[in-house]
């Protein structure tokens, strides 16, 4: 049985066949290269890999030389939001993440109407733009949709019957929390996201939660991590919620969406006092072996982690002049900027101690993500695009393989999470996330070795979308035009 989000990653119109010639295929399961190598792409899909294949006969082939280029399979961002902003911005993002290599996404928030238009195939997604391969309905929020358990039990039921492929909790309580996720798993959908504040972490592990965002966020994980566990987890949980009248309105969601947006752009700057407190004693007091037991449970339960290092990093760095000054702004419209640019204005009002502490948490949050790639914990490659201040879409994710690569997470595993991990945590290893008959045409083809380099990641010559070849040039122009349509 097909789902909707497998449904809506199909490219509906084939184009011509494709002949990769003399490619080196490079094996995402082990690292293997087979140089000299044919991909031959019919009807959207990988239809042979081999050496001098047989295209006789074969009708409006479109040969490429690709003598001296790496093939890999297209990168998927598995954490993002560029679904539910206006259509100009959607459509501008959606080309971005092509442009940059990026064949598929994980949209991480969602409304019933995504869901509804999705069943009914009216996303209105470009053809220049990668695969939806998963979205949620609603954000959990407390008190919005999920001021009790009773209400976040419904709330899970309705995203279930509207085909909702996970859950996914923002801001809620930790009983909130729990309830929804029984209900959803009671349902067979997977429950992601963020830990509430002050959650048991290892309880919501143990009990199924399928992936962890952003390394928590805040204190959540680093509690586990700290010899001084008890203090830093006292008082948290403590941030007011989300205001919201005590009687529901017209259009509420698209009220909240809108709040929800205006946060999104830099969280942090949300801090108290007393967070900051605990962000420091957490930094200060973090055990790496507290930190290798954490790796170890979340490999027992099958826990996955996204990062979202570039995210983070934008947060808790939010004022490095290197954002600003990010050539890649150009690509995003005025507003856009001149809003981040306001949250890093924000942000530099923090005292100097204050943004001491977050360069420090950042510097540990790099050290808990290498732990967790040694310890084998399954990660996967994501940069919360759209939205986040001074995040780029497509760019975002290449800076995310590079923030991995300071973590010390091998050029091969940084593959993995954008592939080949992708594949097997939405079980479509069939389909995608390795170049082999069968699989999805989605590849992307490297000037370099992408083993030797994490930098080599970003040496994109071609890229190849539902069965079409973009060559380097065309996604040259792809950028542009997206940056001048905004």
């Amino acid at each position: 049985m097909t789902t909707p989000s497998q449904a809506s990653s199909r490219q509906t119109q084939h184009h011509q066949p494709v002949l990769l010639r003399s490619a080196t295929v490079v094996d995402t399961r082990d690292g293997t290269l087979t140089r000299e190598t044919d991909v031959l792409v019919r009807g959207g899909n990988i239809t042979e890999v081999g050496l001098n294949i047989d295209v006789k006969g074969i009708q409006g082939l479109q040969t490429i030389d690709a003598r001296g280029l790496y093939a890999v399979p297209g990168y998927n961002d598995m954490h993002g939001h560029p679904l539910g902003q206006s259509l100009r911005h959607q459509t501008r993002d959606l080309k971005l993440l092509l442009a940059h290599g990026v064949t598929g996404f994980r949209q991480m928030s969602g409304s019933i109407k995504l869901l509804r238009d999705r069943a009914d195939g009216a996303l209105g997604l470009p053809e220049s733009g990668p695969a939806l391969l998963a979205t949620p309905g609603p954000l959990l929020i407390t008190p919005l949709n999920a001021a009790t358990e009773e209400q976040a039990v419904a709330t899970v039921r309705e995203q279930y019957d509207a085909g909702a492929d996970f859950i996914k909790v923002a801001m809620v309580t930790p009983d909130v929390f729990f309830a929804a996720q029984a209900e959803a798993l009671r349902l067979g959908l997977p429950i992601v996201g963020h830990l509430p504040a002050g959650i048991d972490v290892l309880k919501a592990s143990r009990l199924g939660m399928k992936s962890i965002e952003h390394l928590g966020p805040g204190v959540g994980l680093f509690a586990c991590c700290s010899t001084e566990r008890t203090h830093v987890e006292q008082g948290a949980g403590g941030r007011a919620a989300i205001k919201v009248p005590p009687f529901k309105l017209p259009f509420m969601e698209q009220i909240m969406g809108r709040v929800v947006k205006k946060l999104v752009v830099n969280p942090i700057n949300r801090s108290n006092p007393d967070e900051v407190k605990r962000l420091r004693r957490a930094a200060d007091s973090f055990d790496e072996d507290l930190a290798r037991k954490l790796a170890e449970r979340f490999v027992a339960d099958g826990t996955w982690q996204v990062p979202t290092l570039i995210r983070v990093k934008t947060q808790q760095l939010c004022d490095d002049p290197d954002f600003a000054e990010d050539p890649a702004l150009r690509l995003m419209d005025p507003g856009t900027v001149k809003g981040w640019k306001k949250a890093a204005a924000k942000f530099s009002e923090f005292p100097a101690e204050t943004r001491a502490t977050f360069r420090t948490l950042y510097e540990q949050q790099l050290r808990l993500t290498g732990i967790f790639d040694e310890a084998g914990v399954p990660m996967l490659a994501g940069s919360d695009c759209s939205g986040a201040a001074w995040v780029v879409p497509g760019r975002s994710l290449h800076q995310e393989f590079d923030e991995l690569g300071s973590a010390g997470v091998s050029p091969l595993r940084v593959l993995q999470m954008a592939t080949l991990r992708a594949a097997e945590f939405l079980g479509r290893t069939a389909t995608m996330g390795t170049v082999a008959p069968g699989r999805n045409a989605d590849l992307v083809l490297l000037d370099a070795d992408p083993l030797e380099s994490v930098q080599n990641l970003h040496r994109i010559a071609g890229v190849v979308r539902a069965g079409r070849h973009y060559s380097s040039a065309d996604l040259t122009a792809l950028k542009e035009r997206a940056a001048t349509e905004a």
